[in-house]
Parts: C-alpha cells; structure tokens; sequence
C-alpha cells in the first residue's frame, strides 16, 4: 500500500501540479514528500491524490492538491520565515508549509479538527509547527510579525488584524469575495505600502469569525 500511495503522489505532482504551471522547486519537494493520505479518513483514501477537494467533516474540506500547491508557491516560500495560517482544517496545508522550512502558527476554531490535527503534527514529528484554538480572523497576535500569511477559507473582505500582523515586508494569501465564488488575493506589504494582486478564481469554505462571515 505505502509503494501505491507514494506512485499516486509522484502522480499527482506531475500531472496535477507540475503539469499546471506550479514550479517552486520547495512546493515540488514537499508536495512528493508529504503523505496526503493519511490528512484523509481512511474510507477516503484512495481519493487522496486525486485533484478536487475531500471532506473532513464539519463542512469542512481538504483542498484539493493543485490550489494547495498555488497557495503555497504564492506565499514565495523561504526556509526560516514564520507563517501564520487561518484554518488548520486537516493539517495537510500546514504540514507542506513546515516542510518547506518554515515556521508555523496555525489557528483552527472547530475543536475536535484542531485536536485531529495536533496529533497528525505529532505522530509525523513536526516540532515547527504551534496550534491554537481560537478565532483565526483575530490572527495571533502574541506571535506577530508573520512574514506570511495564508488563509484557507473564503472571507467576505480581507481581515483587518491579519493586515496589521503582516510584517513589512511581508506577503499574505487569501481567498476573498461571494460566499463560495472568491478570488485569491496576493498581498504585498513593503515601505507601509499594501499591493493587492488578483490570481485565481477559487471556491472555499467561509472564513467565519468577527472579522469574516
């Protein structure tokens, strides 16, 4: 079984990753690495390394691998850089972005994912990654600066104390727009200027919290 999942997921990143324009040689590397199948409930399995999203339950969703791997290129991705990600969700998006080398602080607000998710964390000996439960549209702000920000789930507009914990310079990634018919946002920080750049057609899950619906 382990030799068919890993032949999936070299299969996944060519046709699906690789072959969609996703380069960052640190994506790549993580996305061949990382085991997508055990983010998944075991009946769901042998979806894993298929391209569209699964449930996790709670409404809620583990991406499919293509926007996973377009977020995480988006964010341009350094070793050493701290992130924030808004909806733990699954762990598998945290679990690529801390094996790329960075740091992460992830905030989930649905209990029994967050705590699903810390054992994940555990179980495949991932010591830069910190959990907490809470609203993730207040951000984290004992831990701010973050160099990047991403959010995976869809806000209504871009959450004003995630703005103010990016650093400067800094990046955020987040879908925003219509419940369900959002568009990625990259945002740039730098010199106390704010770019808005325009990526990608996405559909999430609500962001929900004081600053999302």
């Amino acid at each position: 079984m382990v030799r068919d999942m890993k032949r999936l997921r070299e299969k996944m990143v060519k046709e699906h990753i690789e072959g969609r324009g996703i380069k960052d040689p640190l994506v790549l590397q993580a996305m061949r690495k990382v085991p997508r199948h055990l983010f998944v409930d075991e009946a769901l399995q042998n979806q894993a390394y298929a391209d569209h999203p699964l449930p996790i339950g709670y409404g809620q969703t583990i991406s499919q691998p293509y926007i996973v791997a377009l977020m995480s290129q988006l964010l341009k991705p350094k070793p050493g850089l701290s992130v924030l990600e808004i909806g733990t969700g699954s762990g598998y998006q945290a679990v690529i972005l801390a094996e790329m080398g960075m740091d992460v602080f992830t905030v989930e607000r649905i209990k029994s994912l967050y705590l699903k998710a810390q054992k994940r964390f555990a179980e495949l000996g991932y010591r830069n990654i910190r959990t907490k439960l809470d609203d993730g549209t207040l951000g984290w702000p004992e831990h701010a600066p973050f160099d990047r920000i991403l959010v995976t789930a869809g806000a209504p507009a871009l959450p004003k104390p995630l703005l103010e914990q990016l650093a400067d310079p800094g990046t955020m990634v987040v879908p925003v727009g219509e419940r369900k018919h959002q568009r990625l946002l990259r945002i740039i920080k730098n010199e106390g200027q704010i770019k808005e750049e325009e990526m990608h057609p996405v559909m999430f899950v609500d962001l929900v919290g004081k600053f999302g619906w």
